[in-house]
């Protein structure tokens, strides 16, 4: 998903383009908010565990799935790179508009 309107909330200013949402925020709110606690935890899955009344295994369960969710899309961002690269080869897109999107990964 893509975003393609930005509008300040105080002065209505607004931009419309193609912008594209960082990896974070792709993941679910649930997720985000668990990375959210595991960097005010600093890290420790032991207090985490604590803040959530869940289980150590329980949290690092969830760690793992967060990892591996986070990895696919890395993996996506890489095939959207490699599908940019080939449209600018192909002249589908021209190069500035290409390295734009690029950039935005």
């Amino acid at each position: 998903m893509w975003i393609s309107k930005l509008t300040c909330g105080d002065c209505g200013f607004s931009y419309e383009g193609t912008f594209f949402t960082p990896r974070l925020f792709r993941l679910p709110r649930e997720d985000q908010r668990f990375v959210e606690l595991f960097i005010l935890s600093s890290g420790s899955l032991k207090k985490m565990a604590e803040l959530l009344e869940l289980s150590y295994p329980t949290v690092r369960n969830r760690l793992d799935r967060l990892i591996e969710s986070l990895r696919e899309e890395q993996e996506r961002d890489q095939e959207l790179k490699k599908n940019v690269l080939d449209d600018i080869e192909q002249g589908r897109i021209k190069p500035k508009q290409g390295m734009r999107i690029i950039d935005a990964l």
